[in-house]
């Protein structure tokens, strides 16, 4: 497993992994992996479990070996590298169910504290999910397969009311730029003047549709976070999520492993690292080159598969090196504002399939459409920019 600052010199594989779906409808950010089983959807964070030995891997090519806590490689086992991240990450949700259920009282005052008990119990869901798809061999597959979608069902169900708050508020913001007061004319220039004219009377004719269309939005993504708390709500008082929370709670004391896996590293960890690595530089390097058609939402699914393809990669990399790989924070931060303009992009399209809306209304919704497509573009141009594998963005 190479470092992600170094550059490959060889062209990734082609065996993509399966499914390219985003896992979610138009409306909610909710992830799954290749196979259709890990919940996730937020910004990287780049924390790494407790209980587990810390230090990037040692430099070279080729698969990095782990480092025992001294710090020095060695043939760490499934035991002493798999079960501790396991058991550190179970132990984080708990703890970040604890403060929960601590802040979730009717008082307002807790409202912050929960969200980040929320952000943080969902960070450590997808970490553990995560995990179990990348090294299912090294565990018990039918526990495994089973936990897997059971955070992955509780990740998106947290997960979509903080998606549609970011939506409102990203649209919002949006449509109050594209409508504001133009730029004064340069003086002495008369184009730019009937440039800036020109600017003025399409910001006005923008700024007629652009209130009810701020409205129009806030009523249906009001109305789907709304609906959304509620269900979060709901999944958290059911036996389904306590049937989770004591899976996990058995999980912090006890990983179950697979029968021989013990004291096979390069099989049970190393070769699967590899492997989630392989897939995601055969996914970037098919991504459409910059040159490609702009507008193109067939595109978006490519895009949302390597995002979580580097999710897994980041994840499998926490596991076998002990620490975040920090060169891919930006790649992956660039891919999560993707995310977020594809999804704020079909949010204004299909609030201007409003049956019966005004003309102004729909054409402020189609300006704030193709400007959010913009910001896709925008981008995947700062993921190609900050792309640690720089001739896998080449690679015929």
């Amino acid at each position: 497993m190479r470092r992600p600052d170094q550059q490959t010199t060889t062209r990734p594989t082609t065996d993509a992994a399966p499914g390219t779906g985003t896992g979610a409808d138009a409306d909610a950010t909710v992830d799954t992996p290749p196979d259709g089983g890990t919940g996730a959807g937020s910004l990287p964070d780049g924390t790494t479990g407790s209980g587990h030995p810390a230090g990037p891997g040692p430099s070279g090519t080729g698969p990095t070996a782990p480092r025992t806590a001294e710090g020095h490689p060695g043939d760490l086992t499934t035991e002493a590298v798999l079960a501790p991240y396991l058991r550190g990450q179970a132990a984080d949700f708990l703890r970040s169910l604890r403060l929960h259920h601590e802040h979730s009282a009717p008082a307002d005052a807790g409202g912050h504290d929960a969200a980040a008990a929320t952000r943080a119990l969902r960070r450590a869901a997808r970490r553990i999910s995560g995990s179990l798809h990348t090294f299912r061999a090294a565990l018990d597959p039918h526990w495994a397969d089973q936990l897997r979608a059971e955070l992955a069902w509780l990740s998106g169900v947290l997960a979509r009311e903080h998606a549609y708050a970011n939506r409102l508020t990203r649209l919002v913001e949006a449509l109050h730029q594209l409508s504001g007061p133009a730029l004064p004319a340069a003086r002495g220039a008369r184009a730019a003047g009937e440039s800036a004219a020109s600017d003025a009377q399409g910001r006005a004719a923008l700024g007629v549709g652009a209130a009810r269309a701020g409205a129009l939005l806030e009523r249906r993504l009001t109305l789907a976070r709304t609906r959304s708390h509620s269900a979060a709500l709901q999944a958290l008082g059911s036996s389904r999520f306590h049937g989770v929370a004591d899976a996990v709670a058995l999980l912090a004391s006890e990983v179950p492993l697979a029968p021989g896996t013990t004291g096979r590293t390069t099989e049970a960890l190393l070769e699967p690292a590899e492997r989630a690595e392989q897939r995601l530089l055969a996914a970037v390097a098919a991504l459409p080159p910059a040159d490609s058609e702009p507008y193109n939402e067939a595109q978006d699914a490519a895009w949302h598969q390597a995002r979580l393809l580097l999710r897994l990669h980041r994840y499998a990399h926490e596991v076998v090196l002990g620490a975040a790989a920090p060169a891919l924070a930006s790649c992956g931060h660039a891919l999560d504002l993707h995310r977020d303009a594809v999804e704020a992009a079909t949010a204004a399209a299909a609030a201007a399939r409003t049956p019966r809306i005004a003309p102004a209304t729909a054409y402020a919704l189609g300006v704030l459409h193709a400007d959010q497509r913009h910001e896709v573009e925008a981008a995947r141009a700062v993921f190609r920019e900050t792309w640690p594998y720089a001739t896998a963005l080449t690679a015929p």
